[in-house]
């Protein structure tokens, strides 16, 4: 595995506007949010096993994951929640790893929402980086994209590790309270920084 940087962040902290700029940069960005999208998509590896586990009521018409049907569901039972994850889980591992193994670019980026959380994904990294800004904007920004309203982003919010927590994790961090511009900042110092971290190691 190449020197691997796991990037992670409280929903609407801007992880994806932070991996925008690593990949200017020529660094590989690794998605597990896309890969799962990808594995429950039309067709995709992860249909067949959530049809025979949850049903078809679970699917769209196109065949694709009702992500909003399976939302519901997963928030209100733990237990089918932890089916869901042991049904994507091992796909998505899989497949990270595979396309790290690929990466031409000095170090990688592992994009996992919930990389705190997961004892895996924090052993398969050598950096964790956290994207951080007050749970306000967080929810501003959530609400703003996506229609949710306050209570519903709160939902997902508590599902997640808490600032205090992602922070104690983290190796380094980026403020993502301010504009586009302060962001790349941070992200160009850091990529030169994981540059010679991975120059180190290699």
């Amino acid at each position: 595995m190449p020197f691997t940087v796991g990037l992670t962040g409280g929903i609407g902290s801007g992880k994806s506007a932070a991996a925008q700029v690593f990949e200017e940069l020529g660094t590989t960005v690794i998605d597990t949010d896309a890969l799962a999208h990808a594995l429950t998509g039309p067709g995709g590896a992860a249909i067949a096993p959530i049809r025979a586990a949850f049903g078809a009521d679970y699917l769209t018409p196109d065949g694709a994951l009702d992500r909003a049907r399976m939302r519901e569901l997963v928030f209100a039972d733990t237990a089918k929640k932890r089916l869901l994850e042991s049904i994507l889980h091992p796909m998505i591992r899989v497949l990270t790893s595979e396309l790290a193994q690929a990466a031409r670019s000095p170090y990688v980026i592992l994009m996992v929402p919930l990389l705190i959380e997961s004892r895996d994904y924090r052993r398969r990294c050598q950096r964790i980086l956290v994207v951080d800004c007050p749970e306000e904007l967080q929810l501003a920004r959530v609400m703003a994209r996506s229609g949710l309203d306050a209570a519903q982003v709160r939902t997902i919010m508590a599902t997640q590790v808490g600032r205090a927590a992602r922070l104690a994790a983290a190796d380094d961090v980026i403020d993502n309270s301010q504009d586009s511009a302060h962001l790349r900042r941070q992200v160009e110092e850091l990529h030169a920084r994981y540059l010679q971290l991975a120059g180190a190691a290699g």
